[in-house]
């Protein structure tokens, strides 16, 4: 039977256990992926940390890469204890996850990390701010009911620091966001409270905020790999390569994430109910259901925006990610039409097979 209170501090829980079950009473054995390579997989398991490979079943029976392991994720294997390595066999059911738009042209979905229950969005303060790119991070946050927190960075290299976080509170209202920072190791000990309970955190951000040195700080010790110092005070160099979970000392765990150059919405419409909530109640208001918000009478959103009550950047960053998120909406519904019609045709063909050979 498998040792559940080792494998809590890799955030194991009631949630997992249950659809665990059925693999516990086949002998197999659950773990953590902290790291994902090409070819393999590292896991956190009751055995300790185990190198893995994905099962010939597991591999050639799964079309959408998505369902294959992602850091984060809690995986059924097969134990090897004389070779210190395992095969995993399957993938247990996702409680949250944090994705976005694969970069390029496809229409498919990029797990960034599994199983997050805060999401840390940081932005540098000696660089200007992106309003528009922390939107899009809270709204995939709230999407896949994660917390979204934003971290203010590189406080020490900002003049005008209070200013800055005014504009962010006041923008993002009701979020949590601290100031940190991490060569002080300023505002890190605020940081541990959302770790309790073994609590699991995504980090997340542009190129050369800080993340890597963030989490340093938080280790303490040089795990992941830090641009000079030189660097730091201007954009910073992006180091992080690879997705890695790592457990925090007094509890908890950790996810870096390579800095991402391009963040397309997968999903948000419910992120962005969250997010631009008192849009959507002006919207409501409109005089006309089918209200554009251009020259219409009667127009709510107009009226407010008019009178001061409602920026009008920020209305214009509401649509753009509202076409954004529609316009996936109908790519995946047409892709989904797609393989629908590619599987009927190959049960056709699979049918007029059977019946030429019962012929002959």
């Amino acid at each position: 039977m498998i040792k559940i209170n080792n494998l809590k501090q890799y955030g194991w829980n009631d949630f997992f256990e249950a659809y665990f079950a059925e693999y516990a009473a086949k002998g197999l054995h659950a773990a953590r992926v902290a790291v994902e390579h090409r070819n393999y997989y590292e896991l956190y398991s009751e055995f300790g940390e185990l190198t893995a490979e994905k099962s010939g079943k597991l591999f050639y029976s799964t079309d959408d890469s998505n369902l294959l392991p992602a850091v984060g994720d809690w995986v059924v294997f097969k134990h090897m204890p004389d070779e210190n390595k395992a095969f995993i066999a399957d993938v247990l059911p996702r409680k949250t996850k944090f994705s976005r738009k694969k970069a390029g042209s496809t229409t498919e979905e990029q797990i960034v990390a599994a199983n997050v229950d805060t999401v840390f969005i940081i932005s540098s303060l000696n660089q200007d701010l992106n309003m528009r790119r922390m939107e899009r991070y809270m709204a995939l946050a709230w999407d896949n009911n994660v917390k979204p927190v934003v971290l203010l960075s590189k406080a020490d290299l900002c003049e005008d620091v209070f200013a800055k976080l005014v504009e962010v509170q006041q923008r993002f209202a009701g979020v949590d966001v601290h100031i940190v920072s991490a060569l002080q190791k300023a505002g890190i000990d605020e940081l541990l409270k959302y770790f309790e309970g073994n609590q699991t955190i995504a980090v997340i951000g542009s190129s050369g905020v800080g993340k890597s040195t963030l989490i340093n700080s938080m280790l303490d010790w040089e795990k992941m790999n830090v641009s000079e110092i030189g660097l730091y005070k201007d954009k910073g160099r992006h180091t992080t390569t690879h997705r890695e979970l790592t457990l925090v000392p007094g509890g908890g765990l950790i996810i870096d994430t390579p800095g991402m150059r391009e963040i397309q919405m997968w999903e948000g419409a419910e992120g962005l109910s969250e997010l631009f909530g008192d849009i959507e109640k002006l919207i409501v208001e409109c005089k006309f259901s089918d209200c554009k918000h251009e020259s219409e009478p009667g127009c709510a959103v107009k009226g407010a925006i008019e009178k001061g009550e409602l920026d009008e950047a920020r209305f214009k960053s509401y649509k753009k990610l509202l076409g954004e998120v529609s316009y996936f909406e109908r790519k995946q519904d047409k892709k989904a039409q797609l393989e629908e019609k590619k599987k009927w045709k190959k049960i056709s063909q699979l049918g007029k097979q059977i019946g030429k050979e019962k012929r002959e």
